[in-house]
């Protein structure tokens, strides 16, 4: 008998790789920023405006009884005092326009909750002992501190097995009411019931099918078979669930009120108005809350899975964690089943990024993360700045002093190879993320023309190729840039030496060991797991060129901090998110770079006073050409005045002997 396990708060799997923690980051601040605000702006119109509808004592004055209602309806008369008739000329509003809540908003409830293969329910006294998870009574609502939790075990309905929906049937009333709808002395005034689903129909991910490339493939290899041209919807179970009380909704406008939130707001059943036939009156909302139902906690149901785990967790819930939780959830079950279906979503992604940054607040410690939701916000901006102190670093630059072309190259090399690994997943990648990929190799080739010539010149005789692209130098090289030139060589021959044998090293084991769709994607995934593990070499030649030179003013130093400071906070993102210790151990080795430049800053230190001996200011900016050009003025006219008085050309002597 297969039986699904309880699957604590918070757990998920593992995330491995780090090529999506740059991309969680960016996600999780524009999505953090957007619903900050948004949010943050309904709250406080809402706490602005807020009246209480807590219990209030009148009179009956047809019965003379002393009766609770709720106070602050805005002009709406309690349910119970409502009249019996419209008034005269009223007209009788289908849709009312606005709601009032037909109960005190601290009132106590009885809830009771049967499931059920049926959509139908069935008199709660029937209902068999095991599908009757949850009886509770006198619960308290608006009082955070009422918190119940039950945990249960169930026998998995035949239907349920098949494909079948598992129903929920929520009974709910003042305490001593009769909850069973089935009953005949069932009073909607004072009890109300609903039925929800308490499984959910998805869309599976598609799994690429790999296959380890060297296996002989066998010769009676039977034939494939067709996959389902359309998404494949699975019903997926989880064995925690969350029912939420809102008791602070208070007077709506229902029209305004959103899909997102009205699904769950339950009108009074016997479809009374009040005396201007407008208003109307619902019942306290239950949210049964799936936002932290991640899909990799999920069970997909089938007839192997008999026996099923259940734990409920009873609370109350504030109107603004309603708002956003309802929308966030709502929103992004329909952006997955649009991207199942081919759809294109703003932004690309297929609609699950919203699980990732559920994944990051429920692994995370909340003060780590409130850090990191800060620094993450420093991370965007010293991007920013990085990107455009580079762009005028290599602008302004009128030499190749200390620039490593190869270095430049390298870096064309390794950000083509991650651009045609994210092609060969784009399944799982956003298209905002190709974009800045090929933006980012637009510019490195850009960079390339700053400091030498690309040409297309004949091949030399015998060549496979009639032409070939060639790096011709601007101009004739200084003694310094020939040296430049010499010990960029230098230090890529030491890095093939030490890092063309691991690449093979690599390539061997994923080839033996792991499984993959293609050569080409062998290929493609060889390279970019070798380009993240020893892409930071890359800053090996510069740094050894500086050592060689004895000099970093070549170096674009704001850019090179702003870079540097973010291998920090992609620090801090490592130890964030969860992921294997060796993972995070690499997430360290920019950082030993970082500090060998600084020492390096400290020995070969510049003075801020002149010009360096590149044509460049101390603060990383080439001399502005217009105030060059006004200064060889000046002194041009200096030069010719002082000829002048040494010739005695400007003297009444000299006008005298002509």
């Amino acid at each position: 008998m297969a039986e699904a396990q309880v699957l604590p708060r918070g757990q998920g799997e593992q995330r491995q790789g780090g090529g999506s923690l740059r991309i969680q980051g960016f996600s999780f601040n524009k999505l953090l920023l957007g619903g900050a605000i948004y949010f943050g702006i309904n709250a406080a119109v809402n706490l602005a405006m807020k009246k209480d509808q807590k219990g209030v004592t009148v009179t009956n004055p047809e019965t003379g009884e002393a009766i609770k209602v709720p106070g602050n309806v805005e002009g709406i008369p309690p349910f119970e005092l409502r009249p019996k008739q419209l008034s005269e000329g009223a007209t009788y509003r289908n849709i009312p326009k606005n709601i009032a809540p037909i109960w005190p908003q601290d009132s106590h409830v009885d809830i009771t909750v049967t499931l059920s293969q049926s959509f139908n329910p069935a008199p709660i006294s029937s209902v068999p002992e095991e599908y009757l998870v949850l009886q509770e009574k006198d619960f308290h609502l608006s009082n955070n501190s009422d918190k119940r939790t039950i945990e249960t075990k169930f026998t998995v309905p035949t239907a349920v097995q098949h494909n079948g929906t598992l129903w929920g049937h929520f009974y709910i009333g003042l305490p001593g009411s009769n909850l069973d709808p089935k009953q005949p002395d069932y009073d909607t005034s004072k009890a109300y019931y609903f039925t929800w689903p308490l499984t959910q129909y998805l869309p599976k991910k598609k799994v690429a099918k790999t296959r380890n490339l060297l296996e002989d493939t066998p010769q009676d290899e039977e034939p494939e078979e067709e996959e389902p041209a359309g998404p494949i919807i699975a019903n997926y179970y989880h064995p925690n669930a969350s029912f939420s009380f809102v008791p602070d909704m208070g007077v709506r406008d229902f029209v305004a009120i959103t899909p997102q939130m009205r699904q769950y707001v339950r009108l009074e059943a016997t479809g009374a108005r009040d005396g201007s036939g407008q208003h109307a009156w619902y019942y306290p909302v239950l949210f049964v809350n799936t936002f932290w139902q991640l899909t990799n906690q999920m069970t997909i149901l089938n007839d192997t899975v008999t026996e099923l785990p259940l734990r409920i967790d009873l609370n109350n819930l504030a109107t603004w964690q309603f708002q956003l939780m309802s929308t966030l959830e709502t929103n992004s079950k329909e952006a997955a089943r649009q991207a199942a279906f081919g759809s294109s979503l703003p932004g690309g992604g297929d609609g699950t990024e919203i699980e990732m940054i559920k994944e990051v607040f429920l692994d995370s410690n909340p003060i780590l993360l409130g850090v990191t939701i800060v620094v993450s916000i420093l991370h965007m901006i010293l991007e920013t700045l990085a990107f455009g102190s580079d762009i005028a670093h290599y602008r302004k630059k009128k030499d190749n002093v200390g620039i490593s072309v190869r270095s430049i190259l390298a870096n064309v090399f390794m950000q083509s190879v991650i651009f045609l690994y994210l092609l060969d997943n784009s399944q799982n990648t956003s298209w905002m993320i190709l974009g800045s990929q090929v933006v980012g190799i637009v510019i490195e080739f850009w960079k390339i023309t700053t400091v030498v010539n690309v040409r297309v010149r004949p091949s030399a005789p015998g060549s496979l190729f009639p032409y070939t692209i060639t790096f011709e130098d601007k101009q004739k090289l200084s003694e310094t840039e020939e040296k430049t030139k010499e010990y960029d060589e230098i230090a890529f021959k030491y890095m093939y030496i030490g890092g063309i044998p691991l690449l093979i090293a690599y390539g061997i084991y994923s080839l033996y060991y792991d499984s993959h769709k293609s050569w080409y994607s062998y290929i493609i995934t060889t390279l970019v797991g070798s380009v993240y593990a020893y892409g930071f070499l890359m800053m090996i030649p510069s740094l050894y060129i500086n050592y060689r030179l004895k000099s970093v003013a070549h170096m674009p130093a704001k850019a090179m901090m702003y870079k540097f400071l973010n291998t920090f906070i992609d620090d801090l993102f490592a130890f964030t998110i969860k992921m294997p210790f060796l993972h995070r151990l690499a997430t360290l080795r920019d950082d030993v770079i970082f500090f060998i430049y600084l020492y390096q800053r400290w020995a070969y230190r510049i003075d801020y006073t002149r010009v360096n001996e590149f044509g460049q200011g101390g603060e990383d900016e080439a001399i502005d050409d217009k105030k060059a050009q006004d200064d060889a003025k000046d002194k041009l006219i200096e030069d010719v005045k002082a000829e002048a008085k040494t010739s005695g050309s400007d003297t009444g002597i000299a006008k005298k002997r002509k």
